[in-house]
């Protein structure tokens, strides 16, 4: 008697009916501009300490490329080095709904496996779009509760869309993506400790899990066998890292390959936490109304309930960051920037700005309340009341993440922050155009060549 279809098999069943041709033109349009916005992200990284730290230990020699580095690597160091890069500095995309930063973890596996495999760029679309679209609907299943566990989405859900990337760029087999998936459930993990003290784990948490895609499929494509109920067994993912495997799996399976929701990606106009983005909005509009933030008696903030952990708490510790990576997870802090100096790029969050007085004595004014009615995880607000000096009171909200479904970035947003990231990171004028034009035409086909980009 056969077994009905777990969600594993049911999952790679729906993915093998799609193909590059059956993509709505917006997802490659947004697979186009993820490309970008990773490149961009992983040149103006490379020579960070925690990138430095990373390559140097890192063994595996080989022909594929890290963005920015004359080194060759074996795909897994390519896959782990692009992907902590382009994390790193939290300014790369996100997914309202989630959240998870699905495009710093899918980009970097396929490409690997397309330079480790020698595959062709309408692979690589396909199987970046499939990534991308699984790991934000993975994030659906069971809203807010592996934060609430303790670890990181983008980690733990980020290994599974990669395996299933790298699965559909190499073309294996149904059971072969199965068997991948069910080794990459026991591989997964990634705490989020690090907002205790602004060290710099979850930088690599986007990195790993590329890597865990491609050592998965390189195992499940030899035969290496792995559990088939992964996610909803009584012992798998959801159980492990969400405290239940009893989840809304149709919001990753119902409506699979009808409806993108790789549509509404966000892209970061700030490099901080993708919550914090909206808190900012309303800072720098309530600057360019007059207040000044001498004039500033206190600052409180209404806020979902599902963030405090992660950006209000221990609110002693997110008033006074102890580091500059710290401070982008702490929403006084970047209130006070958006005060201050109306931004939040590569350049806001320095050792200097994380220890500048002024910054510091507006944050320690900067409190909150949680909101009952907060949308929070399907939509991400912002709200700021100021109390002045003399007794004002003033507020400003926003409604939504600049950069998503509600108000997105234009391509051209996308490409000059590219440029700019790129620059920041070194790479003349000349090479960031030529790495524009090879975004608009590597997934038309051909062989994916990244080695002009390296150095």
């Amino acid at each position: 008697m056969s077994q009905e279809p777990v969600i594993a098999e049911a999952l790679v069943q729906r993915i093998a009916t799609l193909s590059p041709s059956s993509l709505p033109a917006n997802v490659r349009t947004v697979v186009e501009a993820l490309l970008i916005d990773v490149a961009g992200l992983c040149v103006a990284a490379r020579e960070t300490d925690y990138v430095r730290a990373v390559a140097a230990g890192w063994d595996g020699e080989g022909t594929c490329t890290a963005f920015g580095h004359d080194r060759g690597f074996d795909a897994a160091g390519a896959a782990v080095i692009n992907g902590l890069a382009a994390h790193g500095e939290d300014f790369d995309d996100t997914f309202e709904g989630g959240p998870i930063h699905a495009g710093a973890v899918i980009v970097p596996a396929v490409l690997a496996a397309a330079e480790r495999y020698g595959l062709d760029g309408k692979a690589a679309l396909l199987a970046i779009a499939v990534g991308v679209e699984v790991c934000c609907r993975l994030s659906m299943v069971i809203p807010k509760a592996v934060h609430k566990a303790g670890f990181h989405p983008t980690s733990v859900f980020g290994s599974m869309g990669a395996t299933l990337a790298v699965a559909v760029a190499r073309d294996l087999s149904q059971q072969q993506t199965v068997d991948s998936l069910g080794i990459a459930g026991s591989m997964t993990g990634g705490i989020i400790e690090y907002l205790t003290d602004g060290t710099w784990t979850k930088r690599l948490h986007a990195g790993w899990a590329a890597q865990i895609g491609l050592r998965a499929t390189a195992i499940g494509a030899n035969g290496f066998s792995g559990p088939r109920t992964v996610f909803e067994g009584p012992h798998g993912l959801f159980h492990g890292f969400a405290r239940s495997p009893k989840g809304d799996y149709d919001a990753l399976l119902g409506d699979l390959g009808k409806r993108w929701v790789t549509e509404t990606v966000a892209f970061k106009p700030y490099a901080c936490g993708t919550m914090i983005h909206p808190y900012i909005d309303c800072a720098i509009r309530l600057a360019k109304k007059g207040v000044k933030p001498d004039d500033i008696e206190s600052v409180l903030c209404e806020t979902a309930e599902g963030i405090v952990h992660r950006l209000w708490e221990p609110l002693a510790s997110k008033q006074h960051p102890a580091n500059a990576y710290a401070a982008k997870f702490s929403i006084p802090f970047c209130l006070a920037l958006g005060f201050y100096t109306g931004k939040a790029g590569l350049e806001s969050f320095t050792e200097e700005a994380a220890a500048d007085p002024k910054l510091k004595a507006l944050s320690a004014r900067v409190t909150y309340q949680i909101d009952p009615n907060n949308p929070y995880p399907k939509g991400f607000t912002g709200h700021v009341r100021v109390t002045l000096r003399n007794g004002q009171v003033i507020e400003e909200r926003q409604p939504h993440i600049r950069g998503g479904a509600q108000e997105p970035l234009s391509r051209q947003e996308i490409e000059e922050k590219f440029d700019r990231n790129a620059a920041f990171g070194g790479w003349p004028p000349e090479k960031r155009k030529n790495f524009i034009g090879f975004a608009r035409r590597v997934f038309d086909g051909g062989k994916v060549n990244l080695s002009e980009y390296r150095g």
